[in-house]
């Protein structure tokens, strides 16, 4: 590939000797040397006993920094990915590095104009708008205790219950006093539906089998839960009625009034998804459009990003990654195999983007960026300083001002 560069730079003289010297210097704050206190034998007699090969490892890494500085400099490259790095030849004398440095692949894009995307306009049925109703009436719905009658869909039950496989206790598979709404599929399917006729005080067995996307080692194993009802719950939903218009909020006096209201939220919130939805067409028609050879370093790399945002995610579930090989039977490869098409769909969008931003000759004066940054950091509450050092440098908010430019003239020219 084109964009794959391999470089050898030697280093030797002043530079390689400045290396091992400092090398020798902490290696020497490591070792006692018979007739010389901690650290202070001369450089002679520490390579009598250790020889000069001990300091290789420490002098290398020390030198790899400015190789790699010389190399970029000397070639003007802009690497894209963490070069990969050999060392080639080494002595007393010199250091030799080979360096394999990816950048940006040639891009070939024949035309991000007149795409043929059509764009949706937002509308709303009957059946939605009554929907909608629906749901602003559940969320403002009273939960009372059901004295009488059977658990039935959209209750909650309140339940003991202990689970049981090949005869021993479930770990994990026990609870009381365990608030259990009804439709929710938070347990394995068939637990709610067995529930449902059954009354306060009622004891009930519940034959199941667990399902084949279950973790490892439970995945379609039959299990037995006893069950206690201890108490039942049910939703009361609200009249519509001026209260009710209050309480979510809107002045508005009549139940015309109201559906208009609900109605323009729905418009609103649907015209946020199809802005998302025509953006992605646009990008994915773009993207067929598009010629790029792009390395699997490029893809790896993305992956490896996709993944640390996956294990923050997951850590905020309260769950390591480790857990989530565990729970799904799968691997870190697994894992980087799973995401590898979503990463080269990502990376071809970006270089649209990019390539748009290019040819559109899209920029932004200094003065701008740090209005910019400014305006960021007042919506986060912090001060700009702090926004900078998040984001890493202005450059990174100026790139994605430039980014988002190029979006709004992709859509604009396929209106």
């Amino acid at each position: 590939m084109k964009n794959k560069h391999e470089i050898e730079i030697k280093l030797e003289g002043e530079k390689w000797t400045k290396c091992l010297d400092n090398a020798f210097k902490k290696a020497n704050k490591e070792v006692k040397i018979d007739g010389f206190r901690k650290g202070c034998a001369p450089k002679d007699i520490y390579l009598k006993h250790y020889g000069i090969e001990s300091l290789y490892n420490e002098a290398i890494n020390e030198a790899l920094g400015e190789a790699y500085k010389e190399v970029l400099e000397q070639n003007n490259l802009t690497p894209v990915v963490e070069p990969a790095v050999d060392v080639t030849g080494i002595s007393d004398g010199s250091v030799i590095f080979k360096f394999t440095i990816i950048t940006k692949p040639e891009i070939k894009l024949d035309s991000y104009t007149n795409l043929g995307v059509k764009k949706e306009k937002a509308k709303v049925s009957k059946e939605e708008l009554a929907n909608e109703i629906e749901n602003l009436r559940t969320q403002l719905a009273e939960i009372v205790v059901k004295e009488n009658g059977a658990i039935a869909e959209g209750d909650t039950a309140v339940i003991d219950f202990d689970g049981y496989v090949d005869g021993k206790p479930l770990e994990g598979g026990k609870g009381e006093n365990y608030p259990l709404e009804i439709g929710s599929h938070t347990f394995i399917p068939g637990f709610e539906e067995g529930l449902i006729g059954k009354k306060v005080n009622e004891e009930v067995e519940l034959n199941l089998t667990f399902p084949k996307n279950y973790v490892e080692n439970l995945k379609e194993k039959p299990v037995l839960f006893k069950v206690k009802i201890e108490e039942i719950k049910t939703k009361v939903l609200p009249e519509i009625n001026e209260d009710f218009y209050k309480d979510l909020g809107l002045e508005v006096k009549t139940k015309e009034e109201f559906e208009k209201e609900v109605e323009k939220n729905i418009i609103k919130n649907k015209e946020v998804e199809i802005e998302d939805r025509f953006t992605e067409d646009l990008l994915s028609k773009a993207s067929s459009k598009l010629e790029v050879e792009i390395n699997p370093e490029i893809v790896s790399d993305e992956v490896h990003h996709m993944i640390e945002v996956y294990e923050k995610q997951l850590q905020m579930q309260g769950m390591s990654i480790d857990d989530y090989y565990k729970m799904t039977g799968t691997t870190h490869e697994d894992l980087h195999k799973q995401m590898e098409s979503e990463a080269t769909k990502r990376i071809k969008y970006r270089y649209i983007i990019e390539y748009i931003a290019d040819s559109e000759k899209i920029d932004f004066t200094e003065e701008e960026v740090e209005a910019k940054a400014k305006e960021m950091a007042d919506n986060y509450g912090i001060s700009i300083e702090e926004l900078i050092k998040a984001y890493g440098s202005l450059e990174v908010v100026k790139y994605d001002m430039k980014m988002h430019r190029a979006l709004e003239i992709l859509k604009e020219k396929n209106q």
